[in-house]
């Protein structure tokens, strides 16, 4: 076995990937399987996540399954945590990835700025980007306890949380319903991103003894065919002069995942394009 192979591969390893059949999660479920570990897609959406397993079995030659849950219910991550048990007897690798995050061409709601910013969709944010977390880090923890596992868990947080979103990238965004609200990127987002960081610090320090890693990669904004002033002010605001692409992160998510980062706890990888060294 090569150096490389000794670092990086994940042969017969079960890796949970939360929103696992979204834009991001699916490219980390892509570059895990083709290191050789098993995939758990967990996701809203049903059917996607299905095809995705599918596609997986058939490019990489290794089992995957999809999962319906909403992670913000401690009973659907019970259940998630019992199939996961049931299919493949352990679990090596969560990446809770899975956001609540109001998109620029949300309903007028996301276009209140603070003083008028809805309760429900500051709680929706608490549920899914923390409590979500917490509930399937909870429950792979346990069960990475209970088979004696080793295990890295690799919390997805974002340049949001840890610094200020500049919301002058956002000025030309207006809302459909109303030409006069301009887009202000929410606080609920920055605030969840940030607790990450120290939740992630929590856990490594806890679980140091048990062999269990825990880590935050800190991605930037990923180029999605967003609005095209939007996207020019963003990459005027990055230091390497463009947003990321999609598969910019899944060099640091297999970095993350394997033994190449045996000796890594507690860290925050921040992949974003030099944004935050302003």
């Amino acid at each position: 076995m090569s150096i490389l192979d000794k670092l990086f591969n994940l042969k017969d390893k079960v890796a949970v990937i939360t929103g696992g059949a979204g834009l991001l999660g699916s490219e980390y479920a892509k570059t895990l399987a083709a290191a050789g570990a098993n995939i758990v897609i967990v996701d809203l959406d049903q059917a996607k996540g299905d095809r995705l397993a599918k596609t997986l079995e058939k490019d990489y030659q290794i089992k995957a399954i999809g999962v319906k849950a909403d992670i913000s219910s401690e009973q659907d991550v019970g259940l998630m945590a019992e199939r996961v048990e049931t299919e493949f007897g352990r679990v090596d690798i969560l990446i809770n990835n899975a956001a609540f995050n109001c998109p620029a061409d949300a309903a007028a709601s996301c276009f209140m700025g603070f003083e008028d910013y809805p309760l429900a969709l500051w709680e929706k944010s608490l549920g899914v980007n923390l409590t979500g977390t917490f509930l399937c880090a909870q429950k792979m923890i346990k069960l990475m306890v209970k088979k004696k596992i080793k295990g890295s868990i690799i919390n997805i947080s974002s340049t949001y949380g840890v610094v200020a979103p500049d919301q002058r990238i956002y000025s030309g965004i207006k809302s459909k319903d109303d030409k006069s609200k301009r887009f202000i990127k929410p606080v609920d987002y920055s605030t969840t991103k940030s607790a990450i960081l120290n939740f992630t610090r929590y856990l490594a320090a806890l679980y140091g003894d048990r062999g269990i890693r825990v880590n935050t990669l800190t991605p930037s904004g990923v180029f999605d065919n967003q609005e095209e002033n939007f996207v020019k002010e963003f990459c005027k605001r990055a230091p390497l002069g463009r947003m990321a692409d999609k598969e910019d992160y899944n060099g640091a998510i297999l970095f993350l995942a394997s033994d190449a980062s045996s000796y890594m706890t507690g860290a925050n990888l921040i992949i974003d394009g030099g944004w935050t060294s302003w």
